[in-house]
């Protein structure tokens, strides 16, 4: 049994599959959050199901690089590998809205049941809604919810499953006389030809009238006498209303949708909140961008005092540490370098690491959950688009700041090719959070919180400056910036330490165990010798042009693998976790300014090769060592100069 969550961004559908899975779903308050599909199993009156929450979709049709999975799952799918039911999540406060989506799926003809989400959200807003009319009206179940808090989720999936073995389809809803009449030549023109398809005829045949291209490119292979008969339909329909037909059909659509909702609800006047003053200042235009820069200081100075608060005891705990563990062994034998190596490595996550990473993920977590985030895209819309970008490119760049992979992922809610490989390119360039713990690490740690503001003043620069020169070689211009800015809300305790941690979980079952092995490893070629040769080979880099010191080559190598493994790393191949001591200001700086820009990590780089292919991602991927060797020797020459 196999139970589909769709509906629109931003409805919910993430929330309801972390309810009844475990949170295992990133959840955030703005649109487009979800850009895989996620399944989980999950007991339903005795009766094991898997649940699948699919990414936001607006509708049914071709997809597009950002729906392309939801879509094709929706158009393609057949009894052996599809679903059983549809659980349609709907925003309540935008019933309207929410219902054109609802009236497409419906047309595909297999059991539905409509959760009518975010009811709390739609009495706040002053609409009342009668579930039991509504579902009249659909002739399909409607269960009302709040899954923030958990409200009649339990009755949801139990009537989904219900709907399941009943196997009870859905009828459509009747559009206009003109379209009706439209729908059903082409339904018969498609029946004549003898065209079989997956894809009911229906909603074939609706699909064809709004021009839909790769349905359309499907039934003209199967049946090319179809294109002069549909042309006259198309035409006929046209002349009828003076429009072009893809605007008769959605607007119908349309005026069905938002028939029933008139019918459904009543309003009553709401007196203006905390929330529509609170907007009013994060989005005027005098008020709005002191106010972002005020908000990034806090989250930054917040990391930044939390991590130095825990991160000096902890260093200390672990040196003590690795002086008692190999106090009983051999100086310099295999036994004690390992034992020190593997020391290293959980020092390094727990003691460096760490106390900078929890801060920085719960603050962005938080800054998700509040809906601040679409904000921050709209008061940057402007400065987007002087970097030839759309202004939904900010989404990815800031999702970047967290982890670079979901930020490779989030591309996809870009509507242009040229768009997509802009903003991926530049996403490379942003500081995630493990980018992020080398620069407080490290300069922030050493050299005052001053400096790492620098570093990121840099790096926003430089992307600033490859921003522009990517747009005057690239043909065309992004279109204007159309997105849907959600409600302010208070963020969920739990829900915010339930995101933490699955960011956090992570770096604890992925990357630490990397750390301690990469460490290990390094501490064994150490001691055979084999780091020194690779440290040579790449001497002419290390030392030559950044002026680092020779053992940091290897460092460098490990820091493909994740960036974590840069800092501890290095702290392992300087046989110090007092690396200030060692190091002077220049070489702090350069080498985080080399790290902050160069190779990507592994699992970045394969997200990439999917959105934009292996060839791109390696001239993408040659172009950040570029960047960082010209941006880290260049700091470097500038700090000498000055003295």
């Amino acid at each position: 049994m196999k139970l589909l969550l769709v509906g629109q961004p931003n409805s919910g559908k993430s929330t309801i599959f972390n309810a009844v899975a475990g949170y295992r779903s990133a959840t955030a308050n703005f649109p487009g959050t979800s850009v895989s599909m996620t399944m989980s199993r999950a007991l339903v009156l005795g009766r094991e199901v898997e649940v699948l929450d699919l990414p936001g979709i607006y509708g049914v049709g071709s997809p597009d690089a950002g729906e392309s999975d939801t879509l094709q799952l929706l158009l393609d799918g057949d009894d052996d590998v599809g679903y059983d039911v549809i659980v349609n999540v709907i925003d309540a406060s935008r019933l309207g809205r929410s219902l054109e989506l609802s009236l497409q799926l419906m047309e595909l003809r297999r059991p539905m049941v409509i959760a009518l989400n975010m009811m709390d959200e739609a009495l706040r807003k002053g609409i009342d809604i009668d579930p039991e009319a509504l579902a009249e009206r659909l002739g399909v179940p409607v269960v009302p919810t709040i899954a923030t808090r958990g409200r009649q989720l339990r009755q949801l999936f139990r009537t989904a499953l219900r709907q399941a073995l009943s196997g009870e389809q859905p009828t459509h809803l009747c559009y206009d006389l003109e379209v009706e009449s439209a729908i059903r030549s082409v339904s018969d023109l498609l029946a004549r030809e003898g065209v079989g398809s997956h894809v009911p005829h229906r909603l074939l045949a609706v699909k064809l009238l709004e021009g839909d291209g790769t349905l359309m490119h499907r039934v003209l292979k199967a049946a090319p006498a179809v294109g002069p008969h549909l042309e006259g339909i198309i035409n006929e329909l046209e002349t009828a209303h003076g429009w072009c037909v893809d605007q008769v059909v959605t607007g119908s659509r349309h005026a069905v949708a938002h028939a029933i909702e008139d019918a459904v609800t009543r309003s009553h006047t709401t007196r203006t909140g905390w929330r529509e003053r609170l907007d009013m200042l994060l989005l005027h235009p005098l008020s709005g961008g002191p106010i972002m820069l005020a908000i990034l200081g806090l989250l930054f100075f917040m990391v930044f005092d939390m991590g130095r608060l825990v991160e000096a005891p902890l260093v200390a705990l672990f040196d003590g540490l690795s002086v008692r563990v190999v106090r009983d062994l051999v100086p310099g034998s295999l036994g004690a370098t390992l034992a020190r190596g593997i020391v290293m490595g959980l020092s390094g996550g727990f003691a460096i690491v760490l106390p900078y990473l929890i801060p920085f993920l719960l603050g962005l977590a938080i800054l998700e959950d509040t809906g601040y985030l679409p904000r921050m895209a709209y008061i940057l819309d402007n400065f987007m688009h002087r970097l030839g970008l759309h202004g939904k490119s900010v989404l990815p760049l800031i999702i970047g700041y967290g982890c670079s992979v979901p930020a490779m992922m989030a591309t996809r809610i870009l509507e242009s090719k040229r768009d997509r490989w802009l903003t991926t390119a530049l996403a490379a360039f942003i500081p995630c959070s493990a980018r992020t713990i080398v620069i407080y690490g490290l300069v922030a740690a050493y050299l005052g919180p001053l400096w790492a503001i620098a570093i990121y003043l840099i790096n926003i620069l430089v992307v600033v400056a490859l921003g522009n020169l990517f747009a005057r070689l690239s043909r065309g211009r992004s279109p204007g910036l159309i997105l849907e800015i959600p409600d302010l809300r208070l963020p969920s305790p739990r829900t915010l330490m339930a995101k933490t941690w699955l960011s956090l979980k992570e770096f604890v079952t992925v990357a630490w165990p990397v750390l301690i092995i990469s460490s290990a490893v390094l501490a064994i070629l150490e001691w055979a010798g084999a780091g020194r040769m690779v440290n040579v080979l790449l001497s002419p880099l290390t030392v030559g042009v950044l002026g680092l010191p020779i053992e940091t080559g290897m460092t460098l190598v490990f820091g493909i693998l994740r960036k974590e493994l840069t800092l501890v790393m290095l702290v392992q191949a300087l046989g110090t976790a007092d690396v200030g001591a060692v190091m002077s200001t220049t070489q702090l700086v350069v080498f985080t300014l080399f790290v902050v820009f160069y190779v990507p990590c592994l699992a970045t780089i394969a997200a990439m090769s999917q959105e934009v292919g292996w060839r791109d991602t390696l001239l993408i991927t040659g172009l950040t060592v570029a960047v960082a060797t010209g941006v880290a020797g260049g700091g470097r020459l500038l700090m000498i100069l000055l003295g």
